[in-house]
């Protein structure tokens, strides 16, 4: 038995056979290396992106106008339910470009209180003879589809969410229009993707494409969607994922330019750059309605387990939480409905404090009881006014304790605005680049980005599930919650092998071979052994399970028993692609050949190595410890 030598570290494509289980073998000739099973050649992509890319193309065009489709479903609703016409959306006198009606100018009085509660009970009926599927704000019914379902969205839901979501906020529902549009094009991706031979991975991407499109088309902001796409469904930044529904966006924002014109969703005055002093402002407001956000989270699941509680049947819960959203409404009309103007208002600074007192606390109250009762309708736009009025009333109370900060009300608005949406959902990114891309004011980015990071700080010291995430992962579902490079993508093979291994010859007999296990001699206790010829080229791997089965007469070569090409890989391979290796052939260990001479063998990979790999990783991460001794020396200590 002779152990393999070692060869330098180098990289190429190559696959091993090494079990522990029985390899089904025969008497035959020996198989060369040439034909043995190795990794596919790793690539960022591959030619399926054209496909996909293509398709996604379509769905931004299709998301693009199933969303302006289901706007003029609410206003059409909203201009019905609330004025008696509908002349306000189509019509000689229709009112045109994008908006969103208001139901705020009602003179209904009291009456108004019913409105609402038709809505919530045809959401109800829907959800109880269509799909419970449609009940929530869109989003993490999408990531448990993708988490759980392999992306496979019921088909009805393509058509069931868009519409109960029409009569649920048309009727004065006090919710964002944009979780059932990210919804509604997310199914339709998905639904491609069920309808076409796709894997998937693709589908999930294909639902990611839609639901960002879906985004993009109502609030002109592409990169803010892509990056909610990823942050909140992808749960990945690969080429093979962005490329598709980076795609998506431009297409769906280029279809609403075309319509509607290129003007910001939320336009706001000019502002001047904010000094040293208010950005300290900024920040401070942003880590208060981090805690802001960590409350609304659990005052909404709080509200979903006392409507658990009822004793009546669930189909008639949204009627009970559009009737308090119809209270409200009859209180402080702006809490109805959409409410996108109500968001110009605050970041034109048109809102005083008694306003921004009564409608920010009235708004979370009605949204908070609706959205708890199951109905259908987004979170965006509501959390947007809820954060924005705190975040200007937190600035006129600095201004009045330290005017010397000069914190521009109207920036606060925004930075409060978006800091509740990075602490509630802690999707930074998304909510950055969403402020920005909405208002386009260049001068806001910076306090966008210190209060933002402040929410999620808090948010993510404080609570442990979101608010798009909380419900799912009641239902035992594992979100990720990190985006971190692959470690084992940075570990290649030649270093985490075995280089010291024992071989077997081709022209050994079997009887030699059976002495040498039973004398349990020096590295005879593997569990699979490669087999070389007489020029050292590696032929394949035999078991120890193999070599000892009496099946076998003793008089066989070694040669004879090797009936399948060795499964390899070279040592340049990373261990992540032989990590999918073993699992593709189900095998627990690989031949490692040199990059230079795929013929030569190198070592083993076990999976035993593969799991020593990680323990470097845990280390790191684990264990602080100073390198540059300034004084006495401390050992390396785990971190808290």
């Amino acid at each position: 038995m002779t152990p393999a030598s070692d060869d330098p570290v180098g990289h190429a494509d190559v696959r091993t056979v090494g079990s522990t289980d029985a390899l089904p073998i025969a008497p035959a000739l020996g198989l060369s290396l040439d034909a043995a099973r190795m990794p596919r050649k790793s690539t960022l992509v591959t030619h399926r992106i054209l496909l996909i890319s293509v398709l996604a193309v379509i769905l931004g065009v299709a998301a693009a106008y199933v969303a302006q489709l289901l706007m003029l479903m609410i206003n059409l609703i909203t201009d019905l339910a609330f004025y008696g016409r509908v002349s306000d959306v189509i019509g000689p006198t229709a009112r045109s470009g994008s908006f969103v009606l208001s139901p705020a100018d009602n003179q209904l009085g009291a009456w108004v209180i019913l409105v609402p509660a038709i809505g919530g009970l045809l959401a109800g009926i829907m959800a109880r003879w269509g799909s419970r599927a449609i009940q929530g704000h869109g989003i993490p019914e999408a990531m448990e589809q993708i988490l759980t379902n392999e992306s496979n969205i019921p088909a009805r839901i393509t058509w069931l969410k868009p519409v109960s979501s029409a009569f649920a906020i048309g009727t004065g529902g006090p919710f964002g229009a944009e979780g059932p549009i990210i919804s509604t094009g997310g199914a339709m991706g998905s639904l491609i993707g069920q309808l076409l031979r796709v894997t998937a991975n693709e589908r999930k991407v294909l639902l990611a494409a839609g639901a960002a499109a879906g985004m993009a088309a109502v609030f002109g902001a592409p990169v803010a969607s892509l990056v909610l796409a990823v942050e909140l469904l992808l749960f990945e930044l690969r080429p093979r994922s962005l490329i598709p529904v980076a795609l998506a966006t431009v297409t769906a924002v280029g279809v609403r330019y075309a319509t509607y014109g290129a003007a910001p969703v939320f336009p706001m005055p000019a502002v001047p750059q904010p000094g040293g002093w208010a950005l300290v402002g900024f920040v401070a407001i942003g880590a208060v309605v981090g805690f802001a956000a960590v409350w609304v989270t659990k005052a909404v699941y709080g509200v979903e387990d006392l409507f658990e509680k009822l004793p009546i049947h669930w189909m008639w819960w949204p009627v009970i939480g559009a009737l308090v959203a119809g209270f409200v409404g009859w209180i402080e009309p702006r809490t109805l409905g959409v409410g996108y103007d109500n968001i110009d208002a605050l970041v034109q600074g048109q809102f005083g404090l008694t306003m921004l007192l009564s409608f920010g606390a009235l708004k979370f109250i009605s949204w908070v009881i609706a959205l708890g009762s199951g109905t259908s309708g987004g979170t965006l736009a509501p959390l947007f006014m809820i954060g924005g009025s705190l975040g200007a009333v937190l600035a006129i109370g600095l201004n009045y304790v330290l005017p010397g900060f000069h914190i521009d009300l109207r920036i606060a608005a925004l930075v409060g605005m978006a800091a509740i949406f990075a602490g509630s959902s802690r999707a930074l990114l998304t909510a950055v680049v969403f402020a920005f891309e909405t208002t386009r004011q260049p001068a806001a980015l910076l306090p966008l980005l210190g209060g933002c990071t402040a929410a999620y700080l808090i948010s993510a010291l404080i609570m442990r599930n979101t608010i798009m995430t909380e419900k799912i992962a009641r239902r035992g579902v594992r979100v990720p919650s990190e985006y971190a490079a692959d470690y084992l993508e940075q570990v290649s093979v030649g270093t985490a092998c075995s280089r010291d291994v024992a071989t077997l010859k081709t022209t050994q007999a079997l009887a030699e071979v059976r002495r040498w296990l039973n004398d349990e001699a020096p590295h005879s206790h593997h569990q699979g052994f490669p087999v070389v010829d007489e020029h050292g080229r590696v032929q394949g791997v035999l078991t120890r399970r193999s070599l000892l089965d009496p099946q076998w007469h003793y008089t066989l070569t070694l040669g004879e028993l090797i009936t399948r090409p060795p499964i390899a890989v070279n040592e340049n391979h990373s261990l992540r692609e032989a990590a999918d290796h073993m699992v593709a052939e189900s095998v627990g260990r690989l031949i490692v050949v040199s990059k230079d001479d795929p013929h030569k063998l190198v070592g083993i990979i076990t999976r035993g190595d593969v799991l020593a790999a990680h323990g470097k990783r845990l280390r790191e991460a684990r264990h602080a410890g100073r390198h540059i001794k300034l004084g006495k020396s401390h050992k390396a200590t785990p971190a808290a």
